[in-house]
């Protein structure tokens, strides 16, 4: 039996660092404006590669924190797709349920990472998704899907209902959020944790909230726990009874891509070997502290004794009730 099933789509990025000091670039934060010159070559100060998706990156983060995973995604048969499904066998993945598609692109992104935040150009590949036939697992994580994700949800129900004893945890993607809203509210209920960042709980509830609010309402919807991560503001979870605060670490970011990831990779892990939510709230934070001082999703991932370390180090640092 695994621990985990992650199941999302997968993507090969290519991380591109931006010389903060160019006269070629500008940035407006206030804006949420990045400009170059038009026509212009534009200085960089590295490039790097890395196998990425949500999936993808909570199924090496769990992995790496001692659980048994396996992940479930559509991939091309073009060169992406192999480099990402031997990187993924490389950090000790089960591979056995993903689709190789004959002749088919495989979903990639550009990360343009400036001043430590990332913008991301995402080539989304169509896909036709189908559901293997599952092994006994103790926890499905869902996440980002493109369009068509409706099919790879409704099996997914049917698996629950076969096998009561199995968990769900939730994290939307931006097309499921965007255009499917009404079809993720209705995979809430059978939600033991629901991760999701602040501007995507005022999407879901429909207008803005105090974040206290909106895991109320979350949980009306029949979430048992969840998770709101509000990015540098720190990390919220509710387990419907009390609401519980994490501030980040105070650790310097190189990159920040991933993070949000490594958070939740970070708490569930914590979740299924049985920790409190106190614990996972620290695990998560600490892992995202791990990898924001890394170049790409994955590098910056921790084991229990880096997350142990990080723990220690800060230990004034703890989760606050609400």
């Amino acid at each position: 039996m695994f621990h985990l099933i992650t199941v999302g789509d997968t993507t090969l990025d290519t991380f591109i660092i931006i010389d903060d000091t160019s006269k070629q670039v500008s940035l407006n934060a206030a804006k949420k404006l990045l400009c170059f010159n038009f026509a212009d070559k534009i200085p960089l100060n590295h490039i790097a590669q890395s196998t990425g998706g949500n999936a993808a990156n909570v199924a090496v983060g769990a992995k790496k924190l001692g659980l048994r995973t396996a992940l479930v995604t559509e991939l091309g048969d073009d060169i992406n797709g192999y480099t990402i499904h031997q990187d993924l066998e490389d950090s000790g993945i089960d591979t056995s349920y993903i689709n190789i598609r004959k002749n088919k692109e495989t979903r990639f992104s550009i990360v343009l990472n400036c001043q430590s935040e990332r913008t991301i150009l995402s080539y989304h590949a169509p896909r036709t998704y189908t559901l293997p036939k599952l092994p006994k697992t103790e926890w499905v994580y869902y996440t980002s899907l493109g369009k068509g994700f409706e099919k790879i949800q409704d099996h997914i129900k049917i698996y629950l209902k076969k096998n009561p004893k199995t968990k769900l945890a939730i994290n939307p993607g931006s097309y499921q959020m965007n255009h499917g809203q009404k079809y993720i509210k209705e995979i809430i209920p059978l939600t033991d944790i629901l991760f999701i960042n602040k501007e995507e709980a005022a999407l879901l509830i429909g207008k803005n909230m105090t974040i206290k609010k909106s895991i109320r309402q979350l949980h009306t919807l029949g979430a048992k726990t969840v998770v709101i991560t509000d990015g540098t503001n720190g990390a919220h979870a509710s387990d419907g009874q009390q609401i519980f605060f994490m501030p980040v670490y105070p650790i310097i970011a190189q990159a920040k891509t991933g993070a949000g990831d490594a958070f939740t990779s970070g708490f569930l892990s914590a979740t299924i070997l049985k920790k409190d939510i106190e614990t996972a709230l620290r695990w998560g934070t600490a892992n995202a502290g791990g990898v924001i001082q890394k170049i790409g999703a994955q590098k910056g991932l921790l084991n229990i004794s880096g997350i142990n370390r990080i723990c220690k180090k800060y230990k004034t640092i703890i989760p606050s009730k609400r």
